[in-house]
C-alpha cells in the first residue's frame, strides 16, 4: 500500500473514515472485477482520491455503495464500498501508474529483478497491466496514452537533469499525468466547468507526490547511488519545502473554483491531509500517537535504544508483493500501529488503526484549529 495521502482515523472522524475505507475497498474491488485478483497489489491510498473526487461532484444515490464480503483487511467484517465509474477509473489509472513502476525495477534490475526469466515475467505483467488500464479507460472515455506518455518521458528527462535543471522540469510528466486523471473526474460526473479547476488540482498533486517521495527517499537513494531528483539537480531541502507548500496552497485554491454536491472527504484529502503529508515527509509535525514508542517515550524509535536505526534499501517487485500479500492475510495493512512497507520498507500506520492524539479528535474540518486551514 503506498501514496502520501495516509490519513488518521481521529481526524477522519467515524463518518469520513467509513466514507473513505468504503473508496479504498472499491478501489481494491474495482482492480479484482476488472482485472483479476493478483491486480489487488496495485491498490494504493494516492488512487482513492479519483473516486472521491468523481462521487464528490455528483449526488449520492443508493447505487454508489454495494455491501462486500468479509475480508482480512477489515478484519474479516463486511462494508459498504463504493462502486461505479469513479472507482473503475482509479483502477484504471493506478493499473497503468503501476506498470510504469514494474518497468523501472526492471530497468534498475532491482532485486531478483536481476534474473532474466523473472525480468521477463515482469514486463509481460507490465503489460498486461498497460492493456487492462487502457481498456477500462476507453470503456469510460479516457484515454490513458497520456499516462503512458509522460511515463515514457521520465528516463528521457532525468537523463538529462544535472545541477541547475529546473526542479519542476523534473515533476511535469508526474504533473501532466495526475491533471489528466482529477480532470477526467469532471466528465464522468457531468460537470464540464470543473475540468480546468481539477486539472489545476491534478498537476499540483502530482508536483507534491513526486517532491515527497524525493524527500522522504533521498537518504536512502544516496546509499544506494539511486538517482534522486534533488541530489541531481542540486535542489535544496528548503526550497523543495517552498515547492511543496505552494502546491498545497495552489490545491486549495483550486478547489475552490469547483463545484461540488459534497466535498468533505474531497477537502479533508486534498486540503488538510496533504498539509500532513508535507510536515510529515519534512519530519516538522506527527499526529500526536506517532510521537510514542511502545512505552511512550517520545521521539525514541526503539523503547529505551534511541533513535530507530536506518532500514535496508527498497525490496524488489516480487519480494515486495509477496511481503504485501502477507500482510494482508495478517490484517496489518488494516490493524497495525505501524508496519514496514512492502516495496519501500518506509515505517506506515493501519489505515484503521486506533491512535489517541488529542490536537485532532473529533475534528470535522468545521473551523478546527488543529491545522491552521484559512480555507
Amino acid at each position: 500500500m503506498f501514496g502520501i495521502v495516509r490519513p488518521c482515523g481521529h481526524r477522519l472522524g467515524d463518518g469520513l473514515k467509513a466514507e473513505w475505507m468504503a473508496h479504498l475497498c472499491g478501489l481494491c474491488l474495482a482492480l479484482r472485477s476488472d482485472h483479476g485478483q493478483f491486480s489487488r497489489v496495485v491498490t494504493n491510498y494516492d488512487g482513492l482520491i479519483v473516486s472521491v473526487l468523481t462521487e464528490a461532484q455528483t449526488q449520492r444515490t443508493a447505487g454508489q455503495r454495494r455491501t462486500a464480503g468479509p475480508c482480512p483487511l477489515r478484519g474479516m467484517r463486511t462494508a459498504p464500498v463504493a462502486r461505479g465509474e469513479g472507482a473503475r477509473l482509479a483502477a484504471a489509472v493506478s493499473l497503468v501508474l503501476a506498470s510504469a513502476k514494474v518497468r523501472d525495477h526492471v530497468a534498475d534490475r532491482d532485486g531478483l529483478l536481476k534474473r532474466r526469466p523473472l525480468a521477463a515475467a515482469a514486463r509481460r505483467v507490465a503489460t498486461g497491466w498497460d492493456r487492462a488500464g487502457a481498456r477500462t479507460g476507453a470503456e469510460l472515455g479516457f484515454d490513458t496514452a497520456v499516462l503512458v506518455d509522460a511515463v515514457d518521458r521520465q528516463p528521457e528527462i532525468e537523463a538529462l537533469a544535472g545541477p541547475g535543471t529546473p526542479l519542476l522540469a523534473v515533476t511535469e510528466p508526474t504533473e501532466t499525468a495526475t491533471a489528466a486523471a482529477f480532470a477526467h473526474t469532471a466528465v464522468l460526473a457531468g460537470r464540464p466547468g470543473n475540468r480546468e479547476p481539477l486539472a489545476e488540482a491534478g498537476r499540483l498533486f502530482g508536483r507534491l507526490a513526486h517532491l515527497l517521495d524525493a524527500v522522504e527517499d533521498q537518504e536512502t537513494d544516496a546509499a544506494s547511488g539511486a538517482w534522486n531528483p534533488l541530489t541531481a539537480t542540486g535542489t535544496s531541502r528548503a526550497e523543495a519545502r517552498r515547492l511543496a507548500d505552494d502546491a498545497v496552497h495552489g490545491i486549495r485554491l483550486a478547489l475552490r473554483d469547483a463545484e461540488f454536491a459534497d466535498d468533505r472527504l474531497a477537502h479533508v484529502l486534498l486540503a488538510h491531509e496533504l498539509r500532513i503529508s508535507v510536515d510529515r515527509a519534512f519530519g516538522t509535525a506527527a499526529c500526536g500517537h506517532a510521537a510514542h514508542n511502545s512505552q511512550g517515550v517520545p521521539g525514541s524509535g526503539l523503547p529505551g535504544f534511541g533513535p530507530e536505526p536506518p532500514k535496508p534499501g527498497r525490496r524488489g517487485f516480487w519480494a515486495g508483493c509477496a511481503v504485501f500479500a502477507g500482510l494482508c492475510c495478517t490484517c496489518k495493512l488494516c490493524c497495525a500501529e505501524e508496519y514496514e512497507g512492502p516495496w519501500s520498507r518506509k515505517k506506515r500506520e493501519g489505515c484503521c488503526r486506533d491512535c489517541d492524539c488529542d490536537c485532532c479528535s473529533n475534528c470535522n474540518c468545521d473551523g478546527c484549529d488543529c491545522c491552521g486551514c484559512d480555507c
